[in-house]
């Protein structure tokens, strides 16, 4: 049995002046969780929202391992307000806001994980490390780099120094997963970049990465959602 239930889908109205469309799933309180992860779609130019299939099977999993679950859709998409943005500049902005309040409301939670799939990995990683109080962790799936330029305007600067802070903070946890078959992205460019990454100059954070064979980048089969449940499930236990 899952070991939490679902709040009605509702609305919050954050201090950058949008209101986004939000669900939440809230541990029993007997569990006494103190463990929040918030999800990010895909790019919603393209359609994407917070009811992709991949980030249902990764809700799941999170639900049973107790923590509080949000995911949500970004301005302009569904029922949030507000449009969206060219750089995801004001996205990653909306991220932190509704964060910080969930955090308000539930100063007890001593860890976040902000997971981000496609596009909204680029988004995630725009969620800064908290103090040491607050245990911060990223999960980046099939991260867009070959596309990153076209989808945020060029703005491949701010996202590069975004994943730079993450990499070179000692309190920083930081997974990427993706398919060596993903369309948008070739394995020997998701190979450059990692070896990149890991080259960073004064790096400090616990870095891990995980290809999925034969996995694409919309993680279809059942083989590539079985491997990346078990890839999370692994790295966050």
């Amino acid at each position: 049995m899952v070991p939490s239930v679902q709040t009605s889908e509702g609305s919050r109205s954050v201090s950058t002046g949008v209101t986004l469309q939000v669900n939440m799933w809230y541990p029993r309180s007997e569990l006494d969780s103190k463990k929040l992860a918030i999800l990010l779609h895909p790019w919603s130019w393209l359609g994407g929202n917070m009811h992709e299939p991949t980030l249902k099977v990764l809700t799941r999993l999170l639900q049973h391992k107790n923590y509080y679950v949000i995911r949500y859709n970004s301005r302009g998409v569904g029922k949030s307000s507000g449009w969206p943005s060219l750089t995801g500049k004001a996205e990653g902005e909306d991220l932190k806001a509704l964060v910080q309040e969930f955090l308000a409301e539930k100063p007890e939670v001593d860890s976040l994980t902000v997971i981000g799939y496609s596009y909204g990995s680029l988004i995630a990683s725009l969620h800064p490390v908290l103090n040491p109080k607050v245990k911060t962790s990223h999960i980046l799936l099939s991260y867009p780099i070959s596309p990153r330029g076209l989808l945020t305007m060029f703005h491949t600067g701010m996202y590069s120094l975004a994943l730079r802070d993450i990499l070179c903070n000692p309190d920083a946890r930081l997974l990427l997963i993706y398919g060596d078959k993903d369309e948008f992205t070739s394995k020997s460019k998701y190979d450059e970049w990692v070896d990149t990454l890991r080259r960073t100059d004064g790096l400090k954070a616990r870095f891990d990465i995980i290809p999925v064979m034969d996995a694409n980048h919309f993680w279809q089969s059942d083989g590539a959602r079985i491997a990346l449940q078990q890839a999370v499930d692994s790295w966050i236990s």
